[in-house]
């Protein structure tokens, strides 16, 4: 097409962009940055290492036996029967199958699935800040408004200043545990203040537990779950990607009431309608044996415990993890630079990605913290040591 022609094709929309303010995430910036330069990357949260291969020839058989077409909308009934045996072992809360488990698109789409389906245009959502990055956009899509409640300078809530952020608008309130990005945890006593302040303010509770299968120092996950008045009004999210290391398969799911479940699955079946249905099946038979998650804690602290250790004898001044597969420093000792400039001079001087903690926040802020993955072989965390080291 030439020029002249170019110039009559008649003006397009404009777009008013639903979200101005985001932009390419920093993890994909991180990450990109990271392969550009060779740098290890200790950034994106996804292992570096291979799941059980039992349960790629569980899938294998699974697409081999013709398992290639669309599966129910809610989910593989015999996947979601697992996930209630499960849920029912470990917690003490029987969902019902047919009705309260929906197998999602990832946790990601399980949270956005929530709010839409609990949220209306002006409500108001809490969330603890700092916070996982897709929780924002997805409250402002749903047509609501964020109330971001900041937690201790210890990273810790504090239930009071939750309380008077409470307004009639409040809807619902996003929590997280083990909490990305700081891995602390939620107690038994943070569990019942939420449960208090949720049902004193009529409140429905996203929770967000997609590393429930790592809380280390032989500490319980406190599962929304485990709280009867609790579970009775939140929607409790895990993540296949995150327990079995197959973060790119995107599979999750949600486990909530009869009546909080049918409004989820009316924006589910719009949305994506179902999820590939050979992994549901591959993961249905895999979670016959309970073993590779109730391993998982201590395969992960073993991780932690190495990468602090390596950690101890740099400048770093390292944070408490008591969950998840995410370690925070504090680097003031080491650099004055912000947190983001921070994070791009590690990955092109020292050869080591991290994810600035500011990125978890809704206004700038620089406290000299950055956030690094240990859900890598021991490989990668020994050479990534041997980079830090010279910090």
């Amino acid at each position: 097409m030439n020029a002249a022609m170019t110039s009559e094709l008649p003006p397009v929309p404009a777009i008013e962009s639903r979200l101005p303010r985001v932009g390419t995430t920093i993890f994909t910036v991180m990450s990109a940055l990271a392969s550009e330069l060779g740098a290890i990357n200790l950034g994106q949260g996804f292992p570096d290492f291979d799941c059980d291969p039992r349960l790629v020839d569980a899938v294998n058989r699974a697409m081999q036996s013709g398992q290639n077409q669309y599966p129910p909308m809610a989910g593989l009934p015999v996947l979601r029967q697992a996930i209630a045996d499960k849920v029912a072992a470990l917690y003490g809360r029987r969902y019902d199958a047919n009705t309260e488990i929906t197998v999602t698109a990832g946790a990601t789409q399980a949270i956005f699935n929530a709010l839409l389906a609990v949220v209306r245009p002006g409500d108001e959502v809490i969330v603890l800040e700092p916070c996982y990055d897709s929780y924002i956009p997805n409250i402002l899509l749903a047509g609501a408004v964020p109330v971001r409640v900041p937690m201790t300078e210890a990273f810790r809530v504090d239930w009071s200043k939750v309380a008077s952020a409470l307004t009639p608008r409040t809807r619902a309130i996003l929590v997280n545990s083990p909490h990305n990005p700081t891995g602390l945890t939620l107690s038994d006593e943070d569990m019942r203040q939420l449960e208090s302040i949720a049902i004193g303010s009529n409140l429905f509770v996203i929770s967000d537990e997609v590393y429930e299968h790592m809380v280390f120092n032989g500490q319980a996950h406190q599962s929304a779950c485990r709280y009867p008045a609790l579970a009775a009004r939140s929607f409790v999210i895990s993540s296949f990607g995150k327990t079995y290391h197959v973060t790119g398969w995107k599979v999750a799911y949600c486990a909530a009431p009869a009546a909080m479940t049918a409004e989820l699955r009316k924006v589910h079946q719009f949305n994506v309608f179902s999820v590939n249905s050979a992994m549901q099946q591959g993961l249905a038979d895999y979670m016959k044996d309970p073993q590779p998650y109730l391993e998982l804690p201590a395969f992960y602290q073993r991780k932690r415990d190495l990468f602090r250790q390596g950690l101890a004898s740099t400048r770093f001044r390292l944070y408490p993890c008591e969950g998840t597969y995410f370690q925070m420093v504090d680097y003031s000792a080491i650099s004055s630079l912000p947190e983001a400039e921070f994070a791009q001079w590690l990955t092109r001087e020292v050869g080591v990605a991290a994810i600035p903690m500011s990125a978890f926040y809704d206004e700038p802020i620089d406290n000299g913290v950055v956030r690094f993955c240990f859900a890598k072989r021991d490989e990668t965390l020994n050479a990534a040591l041997q980079q830090l080291a010279r910090l």
